[in-house]
């Protein structure tokens, strides 16, 4: 069916939407839930619900901007499988009546760009979005402001600005869920000090050990490991899983800069802060989010922890997106607003503390200017020599032995086992449901075996054959 664009307000988009096969866009979300998917990056929420918003939609925003320095798979994706993803896209865009869809990319991706521009001649209700090489742009705050020139309101949702953000791989594990297939692997790109930098799939639940073997092993003794980018990852094992949500293993020598950072001891910051801050805000004046107009200033709320101070500031650590530009490029003397932010954080949202709405912003006059190019992060941070490597692309399936499938790895709760101890199940077979209306993620097998042990984790020992 045909929507009448003509006519796009708010009671035009109520009209249209009940004009829809409302049993489209459900089989659509049903298929989603079935096979569990995620948010393939950052907190994993669950597509199904991001799709069942009973909100009009007007933009279906393909985030492929790939803020974080040295990560490639959704380039990859993007470069690979042009076709299926502008169809995937389509579909979402008819099937939730939204206006447009866009696929929002870095223009330095110039391969990328060339494969999609290849192909979205056909399909009139898409376009591409060009992207400045600016870090972070892939925040969705950032990302929504720059597609569609409509503010979110501190602390709220893309919905809220009439737009629904996803991932250029979760786009991907779209389109082979309407194909009838569940997650079971995930791409993942393993650089840093590792003999053969690569964007490797694997099944989810792969230990980190493989990948790095996959990757020609270290290349250094004494190494600390990253999930995710360099900038908001998380320090990680090499007996760590794979999970939904695993973009990027890093392998940092010990000795380099930026795992120090990674190490960094909370008290030990405060009495820094305490000591050296000078309150010269330049934390404040590159925050990405403090530049969209939002109400937070992170040189205040250090301000008010190291002295102790009942600041009625300390509420803004909520609207903090962790980017780390404060203490990864702007703060002169190496503190970590971000960390103290993130500490602040834990402990309201422990408390049950909810802040009244944040009015609605305007960005500061000085956003363009103010904000840090990429490549100069990458200098800023030592990784020069990483970024200038060529990553080798592998999608044959690598024998994995053994999973470690954690049972939650989506925002919401984990869901509840269908197998027991001892079953035989093979890649693609339920393993534990999320009940209905309940968010959360199906989980599913990723490789042929045994179940082995179902605690948090549910093991599958390989080598069996259902």
């Amino acid at each position: 069916m045909q929507l009448n664009y003509e006519i796009w307000n708010e009671s035009g988009v109520d009209a249209a939407l009940k004009e829809m096969p409302g049993s489209e866009l459900n089989a659509i979300i049903n298929k989603i839930a079935s096979a569990g998917v995620v948010g393939a990056g950052g907190g994993g929420f669950p597509t199904a619900f991001k799709l069942k918003t009973g909100t009009p939609i007007q933009t279906v925003i393909i985030n492929g901007a790939e803020c974080e320095p040295l990560l490639k798979v959704d380039q990859e994706l993007m470069a690979r499988y042009p076709a299926e993803l502008l169809a995937t896209l389509a579909t979402l865009v008819q099937a939730t009546g939204a206006r447009t869809g866009v696929i929002a990319l870095k223009e330095k991706y110039r391969e990328t760009h060339t494969a999609l521009a290849g192909e979205i001649s056909n399909y009139p209700g898409l376009k591409l979005h060009l992207l400045p090489d600016v870090y972070p742009m892939g925040d969705e705050h950032l990302l929504t402001y720059s597609v569609t020139g409509r503010t979110i309101p501190p602390g709220g949702l893309p919905l809220q600005a009439g737009a629904v953000v996803l991932n250029v791989e979760t786009l991907y594990n779209i389109h082979q869920a309407l194909e009838g297939h569940p997650v079971t692997h995930k791409y993942v790109t393993v650089t840093g000090a590792v003999r053969q930098p690569i964007t490797a799939r694997v099944p989810v639940g792969t230990p980190v050990r493989e990948l790095l073997a996959l990757a020609g092993g270290p290349a250094v003794d004494q190494y600390l490991l990253i999930a995710g980018g360099p900038c908001m990852g998380k320090v990680t094992s090499i007996n760590a899983p794979v999970t939904k949500t695993t973009k990027g293993i890093i392998v940092l020598p010990l000795d380099h800069p930026l795992a120090f950072g990674y190490q960094r001891d909370l008290n030990r910051e405060l009495t820094l802060a305490l000591k050296v801050c000078c309150q010269c805000q330049q934390c404040t004046d590159f925050c990405p989010r403090h530049l969209l107009g939002h109400p937070l200033e992170p040189h205040r709320v250090m301000r008010a922890v190291t002295y102790g101070l009942a600041d009625i500031t300390l509420p803004q650590a909520l609207l903090c997106s962790e980017c780390g530009l404060c203490d990864l490029y702007a703060c002169p003397f190496n503190l970590s607003p971000r960390q103290v932010n993130r500490k602040i954080k834990a402990e309201l949202q422990q408390k049950g503390f909810r802040p009244g709405p944040w009015q609605a912003t305007t960005p500061s006059l000085f956003r363009e200017g103010r904000q840090v190019p990429t490549q100069r992060l990458i200098s800023r941070l030592g990784l020069r020599e990483y970024c200038e490597r060529p990553v080798t692309f592998r999608e044959e399936n690598p024998t994995v032995n053994q999973v470690h499938l954690p049972l939650k790895q989506s925002t919401g709760v984990a869901p509840e086992p269908v197998v027991k101890i001892g079953d035989r199940v093979s890649a693609g077979d339920l393993l534990a449901r999320i009940k209905d209306d309940t968010p959360g993620a199906n989980l599913h097998a990723s490789i042929n075996g045994i179940i082995t042990a179902i605690n948090s984790n549910i093991v599958i020992q390989g080598g069996a054959n259902p």
